[in-house]
């Protein structure tokens, strides 16, 4: 390595305090080391695969008629129409499109902003662990406090005791991933009129996250904490389109809640990203109202589910022990015994010497002795690439 290519220890005095503990994301490194071992990348989550034609298509109509200026802060209204009916439609609950929904960069400026909005310095949020990893930190932004819930492998309950003991005076919310990434679970009712029962008895706000929500698979159900008994104004919901759509690119986040909380919300958001582009906020308003009209949710669920059993199969021919997941597009491994000291070791191996990339997920729990035996893997991808992922994983196993 030549001198100018050296890397020196990077000096943090000028760094705020609050991002000192904030390291590159899992994420970014395992995508790294998959361009770098041109390894089949099944670590980050985002399809492979190409977003509709007819989507695309709506897209460049959109900017070919000049929807290209800034879009309301909170929204085009039709897109914020688009998302009322929807959710009045799978939730059973009317929502005002003016006052009650927010559309955002993303799930992960939704996320950003509900918890800056909402959380006061000294507050506690109730986090599940293994969690997606901006909770904490946007949690910790706001100058609260993150109290974990551990879900337990391999069918992912939790200890209710345990969690009914973190509600205290000084709980202001807690988040609830349903579909969970990275799990695959999907919270039951019971489990959710639990949780619901909790927020009312501590007058808790629940903020969830339901990007997954139109893939779950087997039988499961997923449960909208919004639509339960008295939950529709304690109750903060984000979502997306990305995940649902195809278009992880587009950022494509929104959120339902109260009028109050939504004023909010909308407080932080107007300084954070302002407005999100709004040719692509028209594209997605066409692609929801589409969905609503045809099959594109139940051929969207059954594409997915064949995929689940490729990369599923293939999991456990190599060895690796799947953990079958109920929702999302993402599976859990058990890697103990393969003679690994941790899944980090076991996931930079996969990547550099396998050629197949994952997530370790031990970064996504509050302690480093929690996921350590644990992998995760993506079936967002197109055929070929599960049958490369497949031939790889079965040539290291042999």
């Amino acid at each position: 390595m030549t001198q100018s290519a050296q890397r020196t220890p990077m000096d943090l005095s000028r760094m705020a305090k609050r991002v000192h503990p904030i390291g590159e994301s899992i994420f970014s490194e395992m995508s790294r080391l998959a361009v770098e071992h041109q390894a089949v990348n099944l670590s980050q989550g985002f399809p492979d695969f190409p977003t509709p034609d007819w989507l695309k298509e709506a897209a460049q109509e959109a900017i070919g008629r000049n929807i290209n200026q800034y879009a309301m802060s909170q929204g085009s209204l039709r897109l914020r129409k688009a998302v009322a009916r929807k959710a009045e439609r799978l939730m059973g609950i009317a929502w005002d499109d003016t006052r009650e929904i927010t559309v955002t960069n993303g799930a992960t400026e939704a996320i950003f902003d509900v918890i800056q909005a909402l959380v006061n310095p000294g507050d506690e949020v109730i986090v599940f662990e293994p969690f997606y990893d901006s909770y904490v930190p946007s949690v910790e932004i706001a100058g609260g406090t993150a109290r974990y819930i551990t879900l337990q492998a391999p069918d992912w309950t939790f200890d209710r005791d345990r969690l009914a003991a973190l509600f205290n005076d000084r709980t202001r919310a807690i988040i609830i991933n349903t579909p969970h990434n990275p799990t695959g679970k999907v919270f039951t009712q019971e489990e959710m009129d639990f949780i619901a029962s909790l927020c009312h008895k501590h007058e808790v706000l629940a903020i969830t996250d339901e990007v997954y929500e139109h893939l779950v698979f087997d039988g499961n159900k997923h449960i909208y904490m919004a639509s339960l008994p008295g939950m529709r104004d304690r109750t903060v919901t984000i979502s997306s389109a990305s995940k649902t759509f195809s278009v992880t690119g587009w950022k494509a986040g929104y959120v339902l809640a109260a009028p109050d909380l939504t004023e909010a919300l909308r407080r932080v958001h107007q300084f954070v990203t302002f407005c999100s582009a709004a040719p692509l906020q028209e594209a997605v308003a066409i692609a929801i109202e589409n969905a609503e009209t045809n099959s594109y949710y139940a051929d969207l669920q059954r594409d997915y589910a064949a995929r689940l059993e490729k990369l599923s199969g293939a999991l456990e021919r190599a060895g690796l022990r799947p953990i079958r997941p109920q929702g999302t597009f993402f599976i859990m491994s058990d890697i103990r015994g393969l003679g690994f000291a941790d899944d980090v070791a076991f996931a930079r191996y996969m990547a550099t010497e396998v050629g197949v990339a994952c997530i370790p997920p031990s970064a996504f729990y509050s302690s480093s002795n929690e996921g350590t035996m644990l992998a995760r893997w993506c079936f967002a991808k197109r055929d070929d690439t599960l049958a490369a992922a497949e031939e790889r994983l079965l040539g290291w196993r042999k």
